[in-house]
């Protein structure tokens, strides 16, 4: 498996495998929310070519999809990732836990102080995520809870804390 930047080739791979990845059992093979969220937030000014990473396969093959877009708390620039996707037949073999990696590294190399998302309790705190409440990072939504985390970055300083809020195409969901 390779982790590389998303190229304007893989954009037809990588709607596949959000589609996949997120199908309503009783919808299989309609496009997905998520899918939709992707090709929004690469129409937005939040965009950020360097953190749309995906997995290839022996093959060259698109497998997984993960992004970070523009975001913030206050008035200070942080990031929102998602979403994370892998198609099915790919998923339990290492290819979400790689692109986290590679995502929250290069968000870190540059110079990121922040990644925030609304995920999995029990899955994202192994990659050092913890809930937002606890770096005083309000959530948009306060039903979200414990799922709202953040990972601190090298830059991160405790002046960060107040409102987050993500790219525009997360508020028309």
């Amino acid at each position: 498996m390779l982790i590389r930047r998303e190229l304007p080739t893989d954009i037809p791979a990588i709607r596949e495998v959000h589609d996949a990845a997120f199908a309503k059992p009783d919808a299989p093979g309609e496009p997905t929310m998520e899918a939709g969220l992707v090709d929004a937030l690469r129409a937005c000014d939040a965009w950020l070519p360097p953190l749309s990473l995906v997995a290839t396969a022996a093959d060259g093959s698109v497998v997984g999809h993960v992004v970070c877009t523009r975001a913030s708390v206050g008035p200070a620039p942080v990031l929102g990732l998602g979403p994370l996707g892998v198609l099915p037949a790919h998923q339990r073999r290492g290819v979400g836990h790689a692109l986290m990696h590679a995502v929250l590294g290069a968000a870190d190399a540059f110079g990121e102080p922040l990644v925030v998302l609304l995920g999995h309790r029990d899955y994202y705190p192994r990659f050092g995520f913890r809930p937002a409440t606890e770096l005083e990072i309000i959530s948009p939504v306060p039903q979200w809870g414990d799922a709202f985390q953040v990972r601190a970055l090298t830059a991160y300083s405790p002046a960060i804390r107040g409102a987050f809020a993500y790219a525009k195409p997360f508020d028309e969901l």
